[in-house]
């Protein structure tokens, strides 16, 4: 009989932990799948190709898992098995990695909370910080019950498998285990050669996509693909035609290209309104989604603060976040370049002297800053930063004393914005035109922040949004008292969504973040409802101050943008989407194109459509010659960071446009 075969005897425990781990593997997806709620319509079809297709992954997963324990099974000869501690060897693999399938089952149900996606490239960034992943963890979930609750659950179902996870005798030799270690490898080698993640990725429902993964699989897969060679990867056309495209889309009234070099994306920018030396304060809001305030349909009461500045500011209705992590934000505010595949370049190696926001600035005699609420060797930003044209002031240069409250990601809002004003005065004593960019934290989990500022409980994500806006609103009222308040633009603006995940691969909805350019005395107020990129802001900025300038920007002046070539760039770690004329080209791995029709306001299907080819080949323009560019050592600025920000004179101005 089969059962009483001597293989079968020796690798029992691999039978008994592939058992746990298909079981735990099914349960969870069908937790998430409930979690989902309406996001996957109740569909037969839909469940076959979670379950099905789920169990696949599972195996092939399983098969990668498993390997510590098919070696000791494979290579510890019959006699030390047999001994107490090949015994005990044994237990404490089964029982550890018992332990690892239930850790990662919670970790993929808070992961899937907060992100609506299984593992991914989030998960792979968060093990580089452990202090603040950690730390967060330890501060948003009783982690010592939820640990103690699990080794309980550990021990119980080990206590359970003890007759099926035991080694009975056997008198293998070495040559017939390794029949089964050898036949192992061949699977583990034709999985990792024919099985990709995007294998799974065939239905026009994402969660269906993601539930029809495995989660350490997902996590291994965006792992290998945190660099990823555009060339290699992604639809491209010769790089003039690229470049050319290029020209083509950034040509604009203001704008003229210093050479006839096709390569060549430099402009001089001359704007028409008198250049205007004022002090630009640009805040980054961690995590604000449009859909929190009122102006853009939300809930009243939620963001009152930012609320009563719309009908005071130029408020855009139609902006769009490159991506889905504050690196992104911080990318394209601070680089104004579109979102090249895999890392973000605040984290990639060689993004010194790149031209800058900052540089436009320093070139004018501003001090120019970046400030920010944590530590900011989080995400390389100190780095980035400081290398390319700011000073850098994070948590470290607050004085404890002056810290109300803190959490693991930095110090409450309120403590950055007094910081701030501490930078501002001190610049305006020495004459010194600012710059400052301001990257909060308080909207971030565990969403804790000071007591007894707003109703909120502690913990809750509204909570945190209502005191974000309420520390924006105490920074205006204390900015008013200061003789440089009148002569500052403030843009206040989100680096992402809350949220990342939705049906769609890339949901645009969840790309809306807002905007409002704050000036009483400078900016007439206004409300722009043209679609607009966040790489577009910096400059858009520098034309309301009526600054000209050497331009090497992929964003524009919305306000010099001619009508109809509006476009907005979204994308993720893979997917590259470029959204103009109401439709959504999609560029991603396998030099894949799609086109469809995006939904703006709800977590919906987006229809697929016929690929515009116009349409992709200027997404593509901008995609490939950003990666060149960057890949290549392009964008990088010469040693003169000054000389290259180089003010461009203009004999005459004309008045401020009516629109500013």
């Amino acid at each position: 009989m089969f059962t009483d075969h001597p293989l079968l005897h020796r690798f029992r425990p691999l039978l008994w932990l592939g058992a746990c781990f298909l079981t735990l593997s099914t349960l969870t997806r069908l937790a998430l799948l409930i979690a989902t709620g309406s996001g996957i319509p109740a569909a037969a079809g839909h469940w076959l190709r979670i379950f099905g297709v789920g169990l696949g992954y599972d195996l092939l997963t399983f098969v990668y898992f498993a390997w510590p324990l098919v070696a000791l099974l494979w290579l510890l000869p019959t006699r030390w098995r047999r001994s107490r501690t090949g015994r005990g060897v044994l237990a404490g693999l089964c029982l550890a990695m018992l332990f690892v399938l239930l850790f990662v089952a919670m970790a993929e149900w808070t992961f899937w909370e907060e992100f609506q996606t299984r593992f991914n490239f989030i998960a792979v960034d968060y093990l580089v910080y452990t202090t603040e992943v950690i730390g967060n963890i330890r501060e948003s979930y009783p982690i010592g019950w939820l640990l103690a609750g699990l080794a309980v659950l550990t021990g119980a179902v080990f206590a359970l498998g003890r007759r099926y996870w035991r080694v009975s005798d056997d008198d293998t030799g070495f040559a017939a285990r390794s029949s089964v270690g050898l036949a192992w490898l061949a699977v583990t080698v034709l999985g990792t050669l024919l099985v990709s993640g995007d294998l799974k990725d065939r239905s026009g429902n994402q969660y269906v996509n993601e539930l029809s993964g495995n989660g350490i699989y997902e996590f291994f897969a965006a792992f290998r693909s945190s660099h990823i060679d555009y060339d290699r990867f992604y639809r491209t056309v010769p790089l003039p035609e690229a470049y050319g495209q290029l020209r083509r889309d950034l040509a604009a009234p203001d704008a003229t290209f210093v050479s006839a070099d096709p390569s060549d994306i430099r402009r001089d920018i001359r704007n028409p309104a008198p250049e205007r030396r004022l002090n630009v304060v640009l805040i980054s809001v961690e995590s604000l989604s449009a859909f929190y305030s009122a102006s853009y349909g939300g809930e009243p009461g939620l963001t009152p603060e930012l609320d009563q500045l719309t009908d005071h500011s130029l408020f855009f209705s139609q902006l769009y976040a490159s991506g889905t992590r504050t690196v992104r934000g911080l990318e394209a505010l601070a680089l104004s370049v579109p979102p090249t595949p895999g890392e973000s370049i605040v984290k990639r190696p060689h993004n010194e002297g790149l031209p800058s926001l900052a540089d436009v600035f320093n070139a004018r005699g501003y001090q120019s800053q970046f400030l920010y609420g944590g530590y900011g060797a989080f995400d390389n930003m100190n780095y980035f930063f400081g290398h390319n044209g700011y000073q850098v002031r994070d948590r470290s240069a607050i004085p404890e004393a002056q810290i109300h409250h803190a959490n693991i990601w930095g110090v409450a809002d309120e403590d950055l914005y007094t910081l701030a004003l501490t930078e501002f005065d001190q610049a305006h004593a020495r004459g010194k035109p600012f710059f400052a960019h301001l990257m909060t934290t308080s909207n971030h989990r565990p969403y804790t922040f000071p007591e007894h500022r707003v109703t909120g409980a502690q913990g809750k994500r509204e909570s945190a949004v209502q005191y974000t806006d309420w520390a924006i609103g105490d920074f205006l009222r204390r900015a008013r008292s200061k003789p440089w308040f009148a002569d500052t633009v403030f843009v206040i603006t989100a680096d992402h969504c809350a949220s990342s995940g939705g049906i769609a691969q890339l949901p645009v909805f969840r790309y809306h973040i807002p905007l409002w350019i704050y000036s009483p005395a400078h900016i007439r107020p206004a409300r722009v409802d043209r679609l607009i990129a966040q790489i577009d802001i910096g400059p858009t900025v520098l034309g309301l101050l009526g600054m000209d300038y050497r331009s090497s920007f992929y964003g524009s002046d919305i306000f010099q943008r001619p009508a109809g070539r509006e476009r907005a760039f979204i994308g993720n770690y893979q997917r590259l989407g470029y959204l103009r004329a109401n439709q959504l080209i999609e560029l991603s791995p396998h030099r894949r194109i799609d086109s469809v029709k995006p939904q703006y306001e709800q977590d919906l299907p987006q229809a697929p459509e016929a690929v515009d080819g116009p349409l992709a080949l200027e997404a593509i323009g901008y995609y490939q010659t950003a990666s060149h560019r960057f890949s290549h050592g392009l964008m990088a600025l010469p040693e003169d960071r000054t000389a290259a920000a180089t003010v461009i004179p203009v004999a005459a101005k004309t008045t401020l446009a009516a629109a500013r």
